[in-house]
Protein backbone atom coordinates (compact mmCIF):
# COMPACT_ATOMS: atom_id res chain seq x y z
CA UNK A 1 0.00 0.00 0.00
CA UNK A 2 1.79 3.25 -1.22
CA UNK A 3 1.04 6.28 1.59
CA UNK A 4 0.63 9.68 1.50
CA UNK A 5 4.05 11.43 2.28
CA UNK A 6 1.26 14.46 4.62
CA UNK A 7 -0.34 11.16 6.44
CA UNK A 8 3.71 10.49 7.41
CA UNK A 9 5.18 13.60 8.69
CA UNK A 10 1.75 14.61 10.52
CA UNK A 11 2.98 12.33 13.21
CA UNK A 12 5.58 13.74 16.01
CA UNK A 13 7.71 11.20 16.33
CA UNK A 14 7.99 10.17 12.75
CA UNK A 15 9.25 14.43 12.02
CA UNK A 16 11.52 13.88 14.64
CA UNK A 17 12.85 10.73 12.65
CA UNK A 18 13.45 12.46 9.76
CA UNK A 19 15.00 15.20 11.62
CA UNK A 20 17.53 12.78 13.18
CA UNK A 21 18.34 10.36 9.69
CA UNK A 22 18.63 14.30 8.38
CA UNK A 23 21.94 14.42 9.67
CA UNK A 24 23.48 10.48 8.91
CA UNK A 25 22.08 7.41 8.15
CA UNK A 26 21.04 5.75 11.43
CA UNK A 27 20.18 1.47 12.19
CA UNK A 28 16.52 1.20 13.82
CA UNK A 29 18.54 0.69 17.34
CA UNK A 30 20.48 3.90 17.07
CA UNK A 31 16.85 5.34 16.03
CA UNK A 32 15.24 3.77 18.79
CA UNK A 33 17.63 5.37 21.57
CA UNK A 34 16.00 8.81 21.13
CA UNK A 35 12.91 7.99 22.13
CA UNK A 36 10.71 6.33 24.92
CA UNK A 37 9.14 3.95 22.98
CA UNK A 38 9.34 0.27 21.94
CA UNK A 39 11.87 -0.96 19.05
CA UNK A 40 8.70 -1.84 17.48
CA UNK A 41 6.96 1.15 17.72
CA UNK A 42 10.12 2.61 16.02
CA UNK A 43 10.04 -0.10 13.08
CA UNK A 44 6.25 0.85 12.49
CA UNK A 45 7.16 4.45 12.09
CA UNK A 46 10.16 3.41 9.84
CA UNK A 47 8.05 1.32 7.78
CA UNK A 48 5.39 3.69 7.01
CA UNK A 49 8.09 6.61 6.11
CA UNK A 50 9.67 3.84 3.64
CA UNK A 51 6.53 3.07 2.19
CA UNK A 52 6.01 7.16 1.69
CA UNK A 53 9.44 6.88 0.13
CA UNK A 54 10.43 9.80 2.49
CA UNK A 55 13.29 7.37 3.84
CA UNK A 56 15.41 4.54 2.04
CA UNK A 57 17.00 1.61 3.53
CA UNK A 58 20.65 0.19 2.93
CA UNK A 59 22.06 -2.67 3.87
CA UNK A 60 25.63 -3.04 5.49
CA UNK A 61 27.05 -5.76 6.51
CA UNK A 62 24.70 -7.36 8.90
CA UNK A 63 22.78 -3.41 9.99
CA UNK A 64 20.51 -1.65 8.16
CA UNK A 65 20.93 2.29 7.96
CA UNK A 66 17.86 4.60 7.19
CA UNK A 67 18.55 8.10 5.61
CA UNK A 68 16.57 10.23 4.13
CA UNK A 69 15.15 10.94 0.65
CA UNK A 70 15.93 14.40 -0.39
CA UNK A 71 14.14 14.32 -4.00
CA UNK A 72 10.77 13.34 -1.71
CA UNK A 73 11.93 16.10 1.16
CA UNK A 74 11.69 18.39 -1.99
CA UNK A 75 8.33 17.36 -3.11
CA UNK A 76 6.86 18.31 0.53
CA UNK A 77 8.71 21.39 -0.13
CA UNK A 78 7.13 22.94 -3.35
CA UNK A 79 3.76 22.32 -2.06
CA UNK A 80 4.58 24.43 1.10
CA UNK A 81 6.15 27.08 -1.85
CA UNK A 82 2.78 28.22 -2.42
CA UNK A 83 1.90 28.90 1.23
CA UNK A 84 4.61 31.13 2.02
CA UNK A 85 4.11 33.27 -0.58
CA UNK A 86 0.48 33.48 0.42
CA UNK A 87 1.75 34.23 4.09
CA UNK A 88 4.71 36.61 3.08
CA UNK A 89 2.27 38.71 1.01
CA UNK A 90 -0.17 39.25 3.78
CA UNK A 91 3.27 39.82 6.41
CA UNK A 92 4.07 42.12 3.87
CA UNK A 93 0.40 43.79 3.87
CA UNK A 94 0.53 43.98 7.54
CA UNK A 95 3.65 45.79 7.40
CA UNK A 96 2.56 48.41 5.41
CA UNK A 97 -0.51 48.95 7.34
CA UNK A 98 1.74 48.86 10.90
CA UNK A 99 4.39 51.37 9.06
CA UNK A 100 1.05 53.48 7.75
CA UNK A 101 -0.61 53.32 11.25
CA UNK A 102 2.78 54.06 13.06
CA UNK A 103 2.98 57.43 10.80
CA UNK A 104 -0.37 58.58 11.72
CA UNK A 105 0.16 58.80 15.21
CA UNK A 106 3.18 60.71 14.99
Amino acid sequence: MRRDIFQAIADPTRRAIIALIALQAMTPNAIAENFNTSRQAISKHLRILTECELVKQEQQGREIYYSLEIEKMKEIDKWLAQYRKIWETRFNQLDNVLSTTKKQKK
